[in-house]
């Protein structure tokens, strides 16, 4: 089977006599409902269109149940987060042709005279905020960014607002190349009340060099009424997460997370990783959130209730975690933490007695966690802490 994918812009295009030959030895094509707007004078009689629309299942049992060659119109680059990505993985074994156009950030970087080649892209059609909050986190002076109907400018100005991320300014872009094209440079508070139209894209450019603060102060968060000391006080958070080894780590669960400090640290610290905070207190939800915006730390996920009894099968599991408070139930709570818990994963706990202290360790050589560090803090006129961290064992993972 042969699979050819021409890329287009949004004008009526001209083609070349290779893809004119191309176009007239096929019957069966694919493609946008604008793109058969623009290309149906040049297919022959006859024809087959498939509509490109998800789901995608539709367009792939169309192109294996024809046993045909088939020839696909694109917007732009088909390799550029497009569909001659998909197609190739579709049908590996398909020899598969592409004749690519500029893509729209291209089209928008050549409006705007802008070195495209220096801006990282970022794309959110049908994508979560994963890799764009990782970008705002690490102080990212550029980037091109791909939007969909629900991923909008606007949605994502307003995101980057709400973290405080207002030094970007916005070079924007819709139907590029086609006869209602309109570009334009926006600040953000310009986005929330401009009429966008799809499709659409845009670059972000800051505007200073200001990045997120790393290292919070606990006097900086905002605490629990009424318990303003119940915040892991900066030096033990900043030792204990470096000591978690979490530059390799992918799933950080916070336990007991209280006002989120470990979780914002965490997520300023190694933005690459994701970031779950559970807290039985309903009112810490709203804290978290707070202090996740005052401090740019888009991204973290919260779980509100009883940790034993929030449902976890849909949470990505973690290959780290931080035991923040256990409500009177340690075991209980570290027998769950261990189901979870992946292969080789780092769990670290801040003990403030003996008791604890004993609880933890007599519960990891009871399930076979070989203990990495246990280090003493004192910091000012508090109690000193003692930080331990432990790895999950092969053999401690035979009793799960």
């Amino acid at each position: 089977m042969k699979i050819t994918i021409i890329g287009i812009s949004d004008i009526k295009p001209e083609f070349s006599e290779k893809e004119i030959s191309l176009i007239h030895s096929v019957k069966h094509f694919a493609g946008g409902s604008r793109h058969r707007e623009l290309v149906t004078e040049f297919l022959p009689e006859g024809f087959h269109w498939q509509n490109i629309v998800v789901p995608l299942s539709n367009l792939y049992e169309a192109i294996e149940t024809s046993k045909q060659d088939w020839l696909v119109f694109a917007s732009g680059d088909p390799l550029f987060y497009g569909i001659g990505i998909t197609l190739m993985r579709e049908f590996p074994d398909a020899e598969i042709t592409i004749s690519p156009d500029f893509n729209s950030l291209q089209l928008l970087a050549h409006r705007f005279k802008l070195p495209y080649g220096e801006f990282q892209t970022v794309t959110l059609t049908g994508r979560s905020f994963e890799k764009f909050d990782q970008a705002l986190i690490k102080g990212t002076e550029r980037m091109g960014i791909l939007t969909d109907r629900k991923n909008t400018p606007k949605t994502i100005a307003q995101r980057m607002l709400q973290y405080g991320y207002s030094n970007y300014k916005m070079y924007y872009g819709e139907r590029l190349g086609g006869e209602k094209e309109r570009v334009m440079e926006l600040n953000l508070e310009e986005a929330l009340s401009f009429d966008f139209n799809h499709p659409n894209c845009f670059y972000l450019e800051k505007t200073n060099d200001l990045i997120p603060r790393k290292g919070i102060s606990e006097s900086d968060f905002e605490p629990l009424e009424g318990r303003p000391k119940m915040i892991t006080k900066m030096a033990i958070r900043l030792s204990t997460l470096a000591l978690m080894e979490l530059h390799s780590k992918k799933v950080f669960w916070d336990v007991g997370a209280c006002t989120g400090s470990v979780s914002v640290e965490t997520r300023l610290n190694h933005p690459h990783i994701k970031v779950k905070s559970f807290e039985i207190r309903k009112e810490s939800e709203g804290i978290i959130q707070r202090n996740a915006q005052k401090f740019q730390t888009p991204g973290i996920e919260v779980f509100i209730g009883d940790y034993l009894q929030i449902d976890k099968s849909e949470i990505d599991k973690p290959d780290a975690v931080f035991l923040g408070g256990y409500g009177g139930k340690m075991d209980e709570v570290l027998d769950d933490i261990h189901l979870n818990l992946n292969a080789e994963g780092i769990l670290a706990f801040n003990s403030v007695s003996e008791k604890s202290r004993h609880g933890f360790i007599n519960w990891c050589e009871r399930n076979a966690y070989q203990k990495i560090y246990e280090t003493v803090v004192s910091v000012d006129e508090f109690n000193p802490i003692t930080i331990l961290v432990a790895r999950k064992t092969k053999k401690s993972q035979l009793l799960n």
